[in-house]
């Protein structure tokens, strides 16, 4: 069997609070980059701070379904927020592991920033033994890594999308995406806050349905 016949499922994980362009541009961008069957976009269950106008995780779920819309391939997947307890993304990807079988193609996307710190995650090597790594790059990545993250990464470095999905896991690809939109939640989330324009920074049913609902606005 050729492994182009095994799916090639992906998993972005994120807040998205409020979901905007910048986080569906790259996950289409993604999605075109390693061929992806599907790409699972999955609100985590983290409360946002204190602070902020409390919007539901229910709330967020809904929005990020909304943004999404009929694009193919980008699935909104609500299994991080049924789960109790802190949400690993380990368990995520054994659940998608699971239900993919063991020759498909498994890839947990995550930013720079977050790619920093992953040797201080939980259980770092079993995520790898469930899925490949692709790290979304910024323009600026050419620091040097923490010794720990070294470690945790060596050998496993693939050249480019084909030569990391010869394997179904365990391989790590740095990517970088063609348009990156410097849009933050945080600021879209402030000017909301401030009953400022948000238009064009998220979808037209993000926004309307953000605006009908009186969500992160200050009361």
């Amino acid at each position: 069997m050729s492994h182009r016949a095994s799916p090639r499922i992906g998993m972005l994980g994120g807040t998205f609070d409020p979901v905007h362009l910048g986080h569906l541009r790259s996950a289409v961008e993604l999605s075109e980059a390693l061929s992806l069957d599907r790409l699972h976009l999955v609100p985590a269950a983290m409360p946002p701070l204190r602070g902020e106008p409390r919007v539901s995780p229910e709330e967020r779920l809904a929005l990020l379904r909304l943004g999404i819309g009929d694009t193919p391939g980008l699935v909104a997947d609500p299994r991080e927020l049924a789960r109790d307890g802190p949400s690993y993304s380990a368990d995520t990807l054994a659940s998608l592991r699971e239900e993919s079988g063991s020759e498909a193609r498994l890839v947990m996307a995550l930013g720079h920033d977050a790619f920093l710190r992953l040797a201080d995650w939980h259980a770092p090597e079993r995520l790898f033994e469930l899925a490949h790594v692709v790290v979304i790059d910024r323009p600026d990545h050419e620091a040097p890594l923490p010794r720990a993250l070294e470690a945790l990464i060596r050998g496993r470095e693939a050249a480019h999308a084909e030569a990391l999905m010869a394997q179904p896991a365990g391989g790590l690809l740095r990517l970088t995406l063609p348009t990156r939109m410097a849009i933050s939640a945080t600021a879209v989330r402030r000017r909301l806050a401030e009953r400022r324009s948000v238009r064009y920074l998220l979808p037209e049913a993000v926004e309307a349905r953000i605006l009908e609902c009186d969500l992160y606005r200050h009361h």
